[in-house]
């Protein structure tokens, strides 16, 4: 019972922390958005979110609510040049571990959530986060970070894996159509997690079982050949997520209950 009674406050506290530290982070970064040229506002939009990123998760391991195994993302964010991170997407707040990590990585995410004070919004406006309202448009605004030898993180389902997705959903077409346009590596990114906390259609009031388990593991380059189609390419890409997230693993995702 002290148990029950200590990971509900420490859940509605880290909720709160979330709200508060996000709008603060917003609001910061408004105001430099509008004062400091691009190049310095890219620099330390990135800088605030990763600072903020950093010590919530400081903050979950310290209370015990998080077991977290990233250390491969540690050897990725001293990777240089032009590359697209792609991650399985099991959580709402994957991000959060990447960048956390890699903060140079320019994230690619839904327009209504880099509107939302309560992600950060207009922060991740300031570190130059492309919006996703249009798929061309998107795809335009990616391949010009890529040109200029800029690091992207997307993630290539598209969307949470859905609740009654086996290993993950079926991989989107936009990763491989920028990989083929610019020559430049996708590194699968396989994130595990003992908890479906934060899944899509989990709803707030829902308090998962503490300490979550979260493992994320960095696998090779995979680069597009010359003679491979787009679908060919996510075909191939499929396979090493699904062949990866497959194997036994103690936090191999469990079906739905």
């Amino acid at each position: 019972m002290i148990k029950y009674c200590r990971d509900w406050v420490a859940y509605f506290f880290m909720l709160a922390y979330w709200a508060v530290t996000s709008i603060f982070v917003s609001l910061v970064g408004s105001l430099l958005y509008i004062i400091l040229p691009q190049k310095y506002a890219l620099v330390s939009g990135r800088f605030l979110i990763q600072k903020d990123f950093q010590f919530f998760i400081l903050l979950l391991k310290v209370t015990g609510l998080l077991i977290l195994e990233d250390e491969q993302l540690k050897k990725l964010a001293s990777r240089q040049g032009a590359m697209i991170v792609a991650p399985n997407h099991l959580a709402l707040w994957d991000v959060v571990y990447i960048v956390a990590e890699v903060p140079a990585l320019i994230c690619i995410m839904k327009e209504s959530i880099l509107k939302n004070p309560l992600f950060g919004g207009q922060a991740g406006r300031l570190a130059g986060y492309i919006p996703v309202n249009s798929i061309s448009q998107m795809i335009k605004l990616a391949k010009q970070c890529l040109v200029n030898n800029d690091q992207l993180l997307i993630f290539p389902e598209g969307t949470r894996t859905k609740t009654d997705a086996q290993w993950l959903n079926p991989i989107q077409g936009g990763v491989a159509l920028l990989a083929k346009q610019t020559s430049v590596p996708v590194i699968p990114v396989f994130i595990r997690s003992n908890s479906r906390f934060f899944e899509k259609g989990w709803p707030l009031y829902k308090k998962p079982e503490f300490p979550l388990k979260l493992s994320i593991n960095v696998a090779e380059p995979v680069f597009m050949q010359q003679s491979e189609t787009t679908q060919e390419f996510v075909q191939r890409l499929q396979k090493i997520y699904i062949d990866e997230l497959s194997r036994p693993h103690p936090l191999r995702r469990a079906p739905k209950q």
